[in-house]
């Protein structure tokens, strides 16, 4: 099959670049499969493939068939192609390809489609989503029947390590974006918690730009006196070696947010709270957003929408090592309806 693979944002080296070079790395392992990735500068590729640590050798990073050309010329293009798979921004791109499938990885809010968009997606095949609550959003603003397939998390390479006093977030320092992570509220709460459990740390880990130094110094003058650390930029294999030895997890992406108003300051899915479950640290995440699909309140992690409850659920865990120990098997568990294996058995289905 020729395949061929565009996203908008790729040089962003994001979730959704991730999702579908994923993919498209899989896809290209087969013989019988030549996989084009459109990007007109291809220096990219390298950079990519390290910083995701996907095998990208056998994929060909190619001239951008969808920018700076006629209609026509993209049009003739797609038409060479057996498959098209197209990360959206929000737009649906016309293809001509035998079979397309358009991903979203935001929970896009927009009234109903133009009559040119429903002719696009008359060319769709597949409308695929990261998570039910996105496609909630994507089905009432295309008017579709879209379907979901999970984001692959390596959770075979994230092992459980004996556990410290430790709990745990990771996500990007920054207010600017899309869906802040809320690292101040964790702070906050974990502050009060720091005077009933003296013996435990929090630890804040993500990545942060330039442009996000005034926000990482906001939170590192709000934690003086505690027990907080904050890590920039971590390596991968650090990051799961303190996986492991987190007891617990936390995340508050969403808090004080209408999800119905403003769904895009959610987080979609939660790629860092399956990979906590899969080193055993228990999530105690935000009742909002993708969360919800993967954790079952009081059976393999919390759910909480007030600080009073991230307060009082993660205490309820500090004063019972049964309780810890017993969700923490949940966890990992559970995280295994994510695995990459299942992403790509999934895919399976409806390419070949």
């Amino acid at each position: 099959m020729k395949i061929g693979f565009f996203s908008p944002y790729l040089d962003t080296f994001g979730g959704g670049e991730r999702y579908m070079l994923e993919l498209a790395s899989h896809l290209s392992q087969s013989q019988n499969n030549k996989v084009d990735i459109f990007w007109d500068d291809n220096a990219i590729k390298a950079p990519l493939s390290k910083f995701l640590k996907i095998d990208l050798s056998k994929t060909n990073f190619i001239q951008n068939i969808f920018a700076n050309r006629t209609q026509a010329s993209k049009l003739m293009s797609t038409k060479k192609y057996d498959l098209l798979f197209v990360l959206s921004d929000g737009s649906v791109p016309l293809s001509f390809a035998k079979k397309n499938i358009l991903h979203f990885q935001v929970p896009f809010n927009f009234s109903h489609p133009d009559f040119k968009t429903k002719i696009k997606l008359a060319k769709i095949k597949y409308l695929i989503c990261n998570s039910e609550f996105t496609k909630n959003f994507i089905d009432q603003s295309f008017l579709v029947k879209s379907k979901v397939i999970y984001p692959p998390v390596d959770v075979k390479s994230i092992k459980p390590l004996p556990k410290q006093n430790l709990i745990l977030s990771v996500g990007r320092f920054s207010q600017n974006q899309l869906h802040p992570k809320k690292q101040e509220v964790l702070i906050e709460v974990f502050r009060e918690l720091y005077k009933k459990a003296p013996l435990w740390k929090l630890l804040l880990i993500g990545q942060a730009k330039r442009e996000d130094s005034k926000y990482v110094r906001k939170l590192r003058k709000i934690s003086q006196g505690y027990a907080i650390k904050i890590i920039e930029n971590l390596e991968v294999e650090k990051l799961r070696k303190l996986y492991g030895q987190a007891s617990i997890y936390w995340h508050a992406t969403g808090y004080g947010e209408d999800e119905n108003k403003n769904p895009e300051r959610m987080e979609h899915f939660g790629i860092s709270t399956v990979e906590a479950s899969a080193a055993g640290a228990i999530p105690v995440v935000i009742g909002k957003g993708g969360q919800k699909e993967i954790v079952e309140n009081g059976k393999t992690g919390y759910l909480w929408t007030t600080k009073t409850q991230l307060f009082e659920k993660t205490l309820e865990l500090l004063n019972s090592p049964q309780l810890l120990e017993k969700l923490s098997k949940n966890a990992i568990k559970n995280s295994r309806r994510f695995s990459r294996e299942k992403f790509f058995s999934e895919y399976e289905k409806i390419i070949y």
